[in-house]
């Protein structure tokens, strides 16, 4: 695990997380966003929201993205775009997806899926999901 803390630009900071591809360093992620809240008194709707939200964007890199292949890194990078707006990215190292393809999974044919519900779990927490690159990379932004 390598963490980083640089200033950006303005007066706001910017952390940074590199994990391994295996499930067990989701607490490392969960505690990089403890740490997060901590530093910033997020409203307990908003951290909550972050939690699932960016743990699941993370379980589905380790998953979907990297394939469990444990020689693979995932990073995850917090900075704030306003004094309002925080902003998660993750990224693995993976093939990706084509994110504009993704199905309801409420709806009656999908119900049954193992698959999907997480990235709709996202799409309802986070005030903002942006699939960049090929889809191996997840912005989720929060107001907070």
């Amino acid at each position: 695990m390598t963490r980083t803390h640089m200033p950006t630009p303005s007066t706001h900071t910017q952390k940074h997380l590199v994990i391994q591809t295996k499930i067990e360093q989701l607490s490392l992620v969960e505690d990089f966003i403890d740490e997060i809240h901590q530093e910033h008194h997020f409203r307990e709707d908003v951290y909550g929201n972050i939690l699932i939200s960016v743990t699941e964007a993370v379980n589905n890199a380790i998953l979907h993205g990297n394939q469990n292949d444990g020689s693979k890194k995932i990073e995850v990078s917090c900075s704030f775009i306003t004094d309002y707006l925080v902003s998660f990215v993750v990224t693995d190292e993976g093939e990706g997806f084509d994110f504009k393809c993704i199905k309801d999974p409420t709806s009656p044919e999908n119900l049954l899926d193992e698959h999907g519900r997480g990235v709709f779990v996202m799409l309802h927490l986070a005030d903002e999901v942006i699939y960049k690159e090929r889809g191996n990379v997840v912005e989720l932004r929060f107001s907070v």
